[in-house]
């Protein structure tokens, strides 16, 4: 290759666990240091090479072909520095599985284009998407009408998650019958994925539905995959424990497709931690801005208008492919400028065709409690409610603390304790322990909210003024 540098280095046994990318940049009088790749190669030995620019930096347009899956269940996604493919396996037709799949990225690191791609590949390959874009549904607003069920918000994710692990539990059941220990595609089921973008907001802690979106998503990753139902989701990164807690996860991102945009500190530490990033493995850090090099500058020089313009997009590393620690970048996906409604280039490569497969009817998974819960809001107890019921000034049963759930629940002449704490367990919140109920009730007693009128062991609420 011409103007590349390249040095072949000798390593000891079991390679460089550890070095220092500045120093080493330093020791070429490199100043720009994503000009310099360095790279575990072959047996007992590293590569690194120094490019007269980042050799990342200039994209061709996605197209058609990348995203069409190959023999092997992949789809191209964009390249790596040496101009290897950058592959995503969506459908392994050697064993049958569906994948687990998740992509983690600061904001505007490329996530949300990235998902486009994905999201285009399965509707050229015929694969059914269930999407949720927890974005009020601004990430990949494109998508509409190009997927089988598109959800918005966070209660309708959990009616599509369901929906979802029910699909895999008849298969489950369904291929039993069949004497079939596998899935295979189309036969006579089509491939399936749920698809969560910004999926931090169903999993962060104080989300009301963290703790179901968790169970679910752990469920389809450990049994959806062997149905051909499977779940990729896309998230800030953050740390794994804002995700629904990292034992949700651990188990499944090991073994699935896990892509690393530019990251956060906190993220990187707990990759380390869980096994995703070998220990002692230090990945070259993605830049905002790449080809700048930082310098004490003269009285008289002035700063180039374009310094400080972020350009790393798409920039990432694969981890759990046979290259984790090599840099790598999509292609470029939809305008490079903001458009003023749909981006024309990205419709452009959904097509025209309808999506593969048929929604998820959301109203059969909404429970009996919920469908209770929602006749107040529809008038008829039917529909799905977006959320649960409340308007926008009121809480509902999935923000209301255990205070405003007493008061909701008591009737003008009070209940007893037991009958409070039926009223609670049977209203369609959240789990409340008694003794979390009694301690409540006190403190209530004390502010003047509630009253047992004539030492009666009945709770009464107290008018506010």
């Amino acid at each position: 290759m011409p103007d590349v540098r390249e040095y072949v280095l000798k390593t000891p046994a079991g390679g460089v666990r550890r070095y220092d990318h500045e120093a080493l940049c330093d020791l070429l009088k490199v100043e720009d240091y994503t000009r310099v790749i360095f790279e575990q190669g072959v047996g007992r030995q590293a590569i690194v090479r120094v490019y007269p620019s980042n050799p990342l930096m200039n994209m061709r347009e996605i197209n058609l072909h990348d995203l069409m899956l190959d023999a092997r269940g992949r789809v191209t996604l964009g390249t790596y520095f040496d101009g290897s493919p950058l592959r995503f396996r969506l459908f392994d037709p050697k064993t049958g599985n569906a994948q687990r799949g998740a992509i983690f990225g600061t904001t505007g690191a490329g996530k949300s284009r990235l998902v486009q791609a994905i999201l285009i590949a399965c509707k050229l390959s015929g694969i059914v998407v269930h999407l949720a874009d927890l974005k009020s549904g601004q990430s990949v607003p494109e998508a509409k009408g190009h997927v089988a069920t598109r959800v918005t918000t966070q209660y309708e994710t959990i009616l599509m998650l369901r929906g979802l692990v029910a699909e895999a539990e008849r298969r489950m059941a369904a291929y039993a019958e069949m004497g079939r220990s596998g899935f295979v595609k189309d036969a006579p089921d089509p491939l399936v994925y749920g698809i969560v973008d910004e999926a931090n907001r169903l999993l962060e802690k104080g989300a009301p539905f963290r703790d179901e979106g968790a169970r679910l998503i752990k469920e389809l990753g450990r049994t959806g995959r062997s149905v051909g139902v499977g779940i990729i989701i896309a998230a800030q990164a953050g740390h794994l424990d804002e995700l629904g807690g990292s034992d949700t996860l651990r188990g499944m991102l090991k073994e699935g497709e896990v892509i690393l945009l530019r990251w956060s500190s906190a993220m990187m530490q707990q990759l380390v931690g869980d096994g995703l990033v070998p220990r002692g493995e230090a990945l070259q850090p993605i830049p905002k801005v790449v080809g700048q090099v930082q310098r004490v500058r003269r009285y008289n020089e002035t700063a180039a208008d374009d310094e400080d313009d972020v350009n790393s997009q798409g920039m990432l590393y694969h981890l759990t492919s046979r290259r984790p620690t090599s840099m790598a970048r999509t292609y470029v996906v939809g305008s490079v400028e903001p458009c003023v409604g749909y981006d024309p280039v990205i419709l452009s490569l959904y097509g025209t065709q309808p999506p593969p497969g048929d929604a998820i009817d959301l109203e059969a998974y909404v429970t009996a409690k919920e469908r209770k819960a929602a006749a107040g809001e529809t008038g008829d107890g039917t529909g799905v409610p977006s959320a649960p019921p409340g308007g926008p000034d009121e809480p509902t049963l999935a923000t209301m603390t255990t205070a405003q759930r007493i008061l909701a629940a008591l009737p003008p002449d009070g209940m007893t304790m037991v009958e409070l704490q039926e009223a609670l367990a049977d209203d369609g919140g959240r789990a409340v322990r008694r003794g979390t109920i009694s301690t409540t009730v006190s403190t209530m007693r004390d502010r003047g909210q509630l009253a047992r009128p004539d030492g009666t062991q009945r709770i009464i609420p107290v008018p506010a003024d």
